[in-house]
């Protein structure tokens, strides 16, 4: 890796699933790169929105692809 990039950007977790919004239905809102990919109303939606985006390796349990906040893989509801 060169040094002409901030570390935080080198290190930083390339997919990011926010917290559950309590809509009908519920979703959660998928970041790649620091952008929104869109919603997920579950983890295939997820491996969808990082592929489009262009993350070709998307393991949900590597927490160095990504990572989870306000909930793990499984919580997809309030």
């Amino acid at each position: 890796m060169s040094d002409d990039q901030p570390t935080a950007h080198r290190s930083a977790t390339p997919i990011v699933v926010l917290g559950v919004v309590p809509a009908d239905p519920p979703y959660r809102l998928v970041e790649v790169r620091g952008q929104v990919a869109g919603s997920a109303h579950d983890m295939l939606d997820v491996i969808k929105l990082a592929h489009q985006a262009g993350v070709a390796r998307v393991d949900l349990d590597d927490p160095a692809v990504v990572r989870w906040v306000g909930g793990g893989k499984y919580k997809w509801s309030p």
